[in-house]
């Protein structure tokens, strides 16, 4: 597993450090975050980012949260202290786990695990939504290619549907792809519902 440490201070850096070298981790890079160091990390490609930002200025929170969004990766983010604000910015830039004054290197290896678990509990239920309202995308336009099907050639919904099913059979392509080809050329001909 590679993790990077965003970290400036060389201490802070070597706790985090020591903490993921004795839980058995050795694929470890610490980038200080100055320059262009969001693409950086993207070439690097870490599996879970450690971000240690001490007492974060809001314009070095801003550029943590940047980081989040970019690299769509587990992130466990340790700072000294906190605010209502940082930590719902934190949250809604998807850090997997926040802590606060807990930078011990006893506490690393649960706090990446957690944010591991975390992360991926939460890409599983983004992926659930997302193919959840593709469903309802599609399903929306088939409904709507039945009743184009069923207005224009008098056909029952189950005929409509029978009559879709067999040409994407037919012509080799998903049912949602040949409705949506009728949705046009019906509205195209001036026949849209």
């Amino acid at each position: 597993m590679r993790i990077v440490i965003i970290d400036d201070s060389g201490l802070r850096a070597t706790v985090l450090e020591e903490g993921l070298r004795d839980a058995g981790y050795d694929d470890i890079h610490i980038v200080p975050p100055r320059g262009a160091f969001v693409a950086r990390l993207e070439r690097m490609a870490p599996d879970v980012v450690l971000m240690d930002l001490g007492s974060p200025s809001r314009d070095t929170l801003e550029e943590m949260l940047m980081v989040s969004r970019a690299l769509a990766r587990p992130i466990a983010m340790f700072v000294d202290h906190s605010d209502d604000a940082m930590i719902g910015a934190a949250i809604d830039a998807g850090v997997s786990a926040y802590v606060v004054d807990g930078l011990r290197k006893e506490r690393v290896k649960p706090v990446l695990e957690l944010a591991v678990r975390r992360f991926n509990a939460f890409a599983k239920m983004q992926t659930e939504l997302d193919e959840a309202r593709t469903a309802l995308s599609e399903r929306k336009i088939i409904d709507r290619a039945k009743s184009i099907l069923m207005n224009q050639r008098s056909l029952s919904e189950q005929d409509a549907y029978a009559l879709l099913r067999s040409s994407a059979m037919n012509q080799g392509k998903k049912i949602v792809d040949v409705a949506q080809a009728l949705i046009t050329a019906s509205d195209l001909l001036g026949g849209g519902l």
